[in-house]
């Protein structure tokens, strides 16, 4: 009987730190799954800014990783410069403010181009002519699976005169480094080894 006894006291002691065994089991696993539940609605909540709307009241908005929206900010850069370095207008001071803003986008490769068609005369034509130059983006195709980004742009120019509109093809090349973002690069990137693959007319139009 006493033997008995002991044997129920044992077993009952082997229950009892089983139970235990089985709660502390059971609350570490509570607690890890609510530190990992934490986690996860803090990095939610970073991902949303509200914006105050003319001082009036607060809209939603929600933040995207700087990554996913490098390459259409690539795109812009590409094509922003190319917007300034080669639309051109029968004003010297607009010329010249146009190209000192493409410049900051780009390194001296650009600008090797620009003091050649000044040695040239170009600008002096576009003037004295009264000449429009505007440019068009077709398309611009970036690698980025290489560092530095390979870019390839292909544009047309229209270049109008008081007497006919020449259409030209433009296809240019240059690499893309990250770079600082600033007033004059809100971008953060420089194009580099910029290139002109192709000038060349295609038609020219009588007015």
């Amino acid at each position: 009987m006493e033997f008995k006894s002991l044997k129920n006291i044992e077993s009952s002691f082997k229950q009892i730190r089983l139970f235990g065994i089985v709660f502390l089991c059971l609350c570490a696993v509570t607690a890890v799954f609510a530190v990992v539940k934490s986690y996860q609605f803090a990095e939610a909540q970073r991902q949303k800014i509200y914006i105050l709307d003319e001082g009036k009241s607060l809209m939603l908005a929600l933040s995207q990783d700087l990554s996913q929206n490098r390459p259409v900010e690539a795109r812009e850069h590409i094509k922003r410069f190319h917007e300034l370095f080669f639309t051109l207008s029968p004003d010297r001071s607009a010329i010249e403010s146009n190209i000192n803003r493409a410049l900051f986008l780009v390194d001296k490769t650009a600008f090797a181009y620009y003091q050649d068609l000044q040695e040239k005369g170009y600008y002096n034509r576009i003037v004295a002519g009264n000449i429009n130059q505007m440019i068009q983006i077709d398309s611009v195709v970036c690698n980025f699976n290489t560092y530095p980004y390979q870019a390839m742009t292909y544009a047309r120019q229209r270049i109008i005169r008081s007497s006919n509109i020449t259409e030209r093809s433009l296809i240019t090349r240059c690499n893309l480094i990250n770079s600082v973002r600033s007033d004059n690069n809100p971008q953060g990137f420089t194009m580099e080894k910029f290139e002109i693959i192709e000038n060349r007319d295609l038609q020219t139009t009588a007015r």
